[in-house]
């Protein structure tokens, strides 16, 4: 696998690929350099964001990458030992349609799957549960993606709206949600927007002490990941690895 890094000269980025001896890694003067190399074979993967903001990132993939699916999204896969949540999106869709948000919620299931290989178990996260919080828009485009993923992909479990305790926690879950198929062991967190998403995945890394991938960006025909300025070597080697998984996923 060959993976184009335009912030390469990294010390934290260097120190990274020392753990991946198999993998070739190429520098890039900037992000329009990396995509171009994507473009023509150079390389299988991107993944910056050290040094850029992740607009510039984003924006570079979108005007000059292919898409595979209508819209794209991105992802964290956050580990914290043998602990592993994929919480979306919290680094693209700011206010996500209902459209959108199958999508990502879509997309985020097949991250899940491919790097863990377990049954994605989804909770749709809210201020509500199931109406606690009364009518709202946001909650209506939550009903639409349980049913639609429920009918398209019978073997994930899903379920929500539901308050983030009741999605993560069994003695809640018991209490809140006591039909709950998912029992209060959800493995992937779906959000409403992305101010939720973002403070979310940090409040983990910055609070519980996860490692956290990505932003791993779905939707591209190519692997790709953005990376927070603040990511750390253990980040970036993770990232690394969903990035990975997916290629060879898709090579198979």
């Amino acid at each position: 696998m060959k993976i184009i890094v335009p912030e390469l000269k990294n010390s934290i980025f260097k120190k990274a690929t020392q753990a991946f001896p198999e993998i070739e890694f190429f520098d890039a003067p900037d992000l329009n350099a990396a995509t171009a190399a994507l473009n023509t074979g150079q390389a299988d993967s991107i993944i910056s964001g050290l040094d850029y903001s992740s607009r510039d990132v984003v924006v570079a993939f979108k005007n000059h990458l292919p898409l595979k699916s209508d819209y794209f999204s991105s992802c964290f896969i956050c580990q914290k030992d043998k602990k592993i949540l994929a919480i979306a999106d919290g680094g693209v869709n700011k206010s996500p349609t209902k459209e959108q948000l199958y999508v990502i919620t879509e997309d985020t299931a097949e991250t899940f799957k491919i790097y863990t290989n377990k049954q994605p178990k989804i909770a749709m996260l809210s201020y509500s549960t199931y109406g606690s919080g009364g009518k709202n828009p946001d909650l209506e485009k939550i009903h639409f993606v349980i049913e639609k993923i429920r009918q398209n992909h019978p073997d994930y479990i899903i379920d929500g709206e539901m308050q983030l305790d009741a999605a993560v926690n069994s003695r809640v879950a018991a209490k809140k949600t006591p039909d709950s198929p998912l029992k209060g062991q959800a493995n992937i967190l779906i959000t409403p927007n992305l101010n939720s998403g973002n403070i979310l995945y940090k409040s983990l890394e910055q609070f519980a002490g996860f490692t956290c991938a990505g932003p791993i960006i779905q939707g591209f025909k190519a692997p790709l990941a953005d990376l927070s300025r603040g990511s750390t070597t253990e980040d970036i080697i993770l990232t690394i690895k969903v990035l990975v998984a997916l290629y060879k996923y898709s090579n198979q």
